[in-house]
């Protein structure tokens, strides 16, 4: 990959689109945008910051070379990192929030910061007051409270996908009317809406087995073996089964939720699912953050991962793991989950699977109104309106429609 020049300073009034992470699923909830303002004329400097270099090559191939000579790349790596550091860092944000403390000073000379996590409101914290204003585009538009955490009360504005997450960021007291904007998904820009990827070489039904990575309320940790075992030994083998987690979960051996004060020890795979023609497993490719499976398999097993937005771009089966142990006749957390069956363990599960179309149309029209609910539509892509409610933001100081 090209070595981009890392500027001393940020020109003083820049928008700098923040890509401060070790994995690259984030980078497509906004690098259209960049790519839709970089095709603008505008009066104010355009910076990418990127943490690794595999994710600014990942930002430059989403933008194209013609949008990617119009903007300033800024590399916020940290050189050689010590062993205590990069130990940590297995476990806690620490390189994230090391980028930010060493990058600082040059980071305020932004007008505004735009960044998909929370991550850089340490800068405020740094700062003491004064400095950018901040913009938040979630990477995703799922139902868990972590989502409306209390800190997103410290965004300027808000990005977000539709009005589901606009009524949510409204009601928790996270924004003003004013400074929020519906754009739509930002990502829905780059897949082949038509693609129905193929990873087997039959014709059988597909199902995706999509877990969190979260200690808590994924369904790897206590379910995930039996339900992959199902498919590779037992009852489920006239199926195919892609095993494709959220990124973050095979990064870390160790996984600890500060939403809910538990930590857990992922379990590995098992080598005997290797090499089975029904079995597709994938822990670390691009795929799992391009919408290659969501796209290409026939029905959906998760917990909470908000890709089941992604799934339900085609409304398809969806069968959800209930890890919380919550009472029977208490409402559903998650709208989400309101998308298809709801079950408690792995053994409450196999028995639906074979009737999954029949379930599927049982859920269809639920599906495709919390799908339009989450993913507002327009005329224009997502990441040109993106584009057009930064600029608006820039000229008035809050959103005009």
């Amino acid at each position: 990959m090209q070595k981009w020049a890392n500027p001393n300073s940020i020109p003083p009034g820049a928008v700098i689109f923040l890509f401060n992470h070790d994995a690259t699923h984030q980078l497509a909830h906004t690098a259209g945008i960049v790519r839709a303002l970089a095709g603008k004329p505008l009066d104010f400097p355009l910076v990418c910051a990127f943490g690794t270099q595999a994710i600014g090559q990942g930002v430059r191939d989403i933008v194209g070379e013609e949008a990617a000579s119009r903007i300033i790349w800024y590399d916020l790596g940290l050189g050689r990192v010590g062993p205590v550091v990069r130990m940590i860092n297995r476990i806690a944000p620490t390189e994230r929030m090391e980028r930010l403390k060493r990058h600082a000073a040059a980071l305020r000379n932004a007008a505004v910061i735009v960044s998909p996590e929370r991550t850089c409101l340490l800068l405020k914290r740094e700062w003491k007051g004064g400095g950018p204003q901040f913009i938040f585009i979630p990477h995703g538009a799922g139902d868990r409270s972590v989502t409306y955490h209390p800190a997103m009360a410290h965004f300027d504005a808000m990005l977000v996908s539709g009005q589901k997450v606009a009524d949510e960021m409204l009601s928790h007291g996270l924004a003003r009317p004013d400074a929020i904007a519906i754009i739509g998904y930002p990502k829905f820009d780059l897949i082949d809406r038509d693609a129905r990827p193929s990873f087997f070489s039959d014709d059988r039904p597909t199902f995706l087995y999509n877990p969190h990575f979260d200690p808590y309320l994924s369904s790897w940790y206590g379910h995930g073996h039996a339900i992959i075992n199902w498919f590779a030994f037992n009852a489920g083998r006239d199926f195919n089964l892609i095993f494709a987690p959220h990124i973050m979960l095979f990064r870390k051996k160790l996984h600890i939720s500060p939403e809910y004060r538990v930590m857990k020890r992922r379990p590995d795979l098992d080598p005997r699912w290797r090499g089975l023609s029904n079995i597709h497993i994938d822990v670390d490719s691009e795929r799992l953050c391009d919408m290659s499976y969501t796209l290409g398999s026939d029905a959906y097993i998760g917990d909470v991962s908000s890709q089941i937005y992604e799934f339900l771009y085609r409304p398809r089966p969806a069968f959800f793991i209930d890890t919380h142990s919550r009472p029977q006749d208490e409402a559903l957390p998650y709208l989400s989950w309101s998308a298809g069956d709801v079950v408690r363990s792995a053994d409450a599960l196999f028995p639906l699977l074979p009737a999954y179309r029949e379930r599927g149309l049982h859920y269809r029209a639920q599906q495709q109104s919390i799908f339009d609910y989450t993913m507002s539509a327009g005329a224009q892509s997502s990441s040109e309106r993106g584009a057009l409610a930064i600029l608006s933001w820039m000229e008035a100081g809050r959103f005009v429609s």
